[in-house]
């Protein structure tokens, strides 16, 4: 029996950069630290500077670990950007002391980066559209093969 092929509107690559868990650990920490700053002032105020303090830094991870990357439907989305496969080069795959590199000292301004610093790995990929200024897009990702076959499938898919 033949298995029914995906939707064309599934994504062949989809990856959450989310936070590690030290950083939740961190953020209930803050937590902690509102309710001794609040402690002084009694029981009540120790619990509500412990909600608040731990709700707001929850929030603030949550929303910096909540980039996400996908190849769909003939484009490369990367946090609030999308671009279609038919504007992008062949993707490099960078290993952790490359991805550093193009972090750092080999950086252009005007390129596009999804970057997460707790992601050792990347991706590369040249736009190749005339009218863009954009060089290339950097992906942070924790599967950079995957991500590269998949924009390579896109690629070769609009062709």
């Amino acid at each position: 029996m033949q298995q029914p092929s995906a939707p064309a509107t599934a994504p062949s690559f989809d990856e959450r950069l989310t936070a590690p868990r030290s950083w939740w650990l961190i953020a209930a920490l803050i937590g902690l630290s509102g309710a001794l700053i609040m402690f002084p002032l009694g029981t009540v105020p120790a619990l509500g500077g412990l909600l608040a303090a731990g709700a707001l830094a929850a929030v603030g991870v949550s929303s910096y670990g909540s980039a996400r990357i996908r190849v769909v439907a003939g484009s490369l989305v990367a946090g609030d950007a999308r671009i279609p496969a038919s504007a992008l080069g062949a993707p490099e795959v960078l290993d952790a002391e490359e991805a550093r590199a193009w972090r750092t000292h080999k950086a252009d301004p005007r390129a596009f980066m999804v970057m997460r610093s707790y992601v050792a790995t990347a991706v590369r990929v040249e736009v190749t559209d005339p009218e863009d200024p954009t060089p290339y897009v950097y992906l942070s990702s924790r599967e950079p093969e995957a991500l590269a076959a998949a924009i390579e499938a896109a690629r070769t898919e609009v062709r």
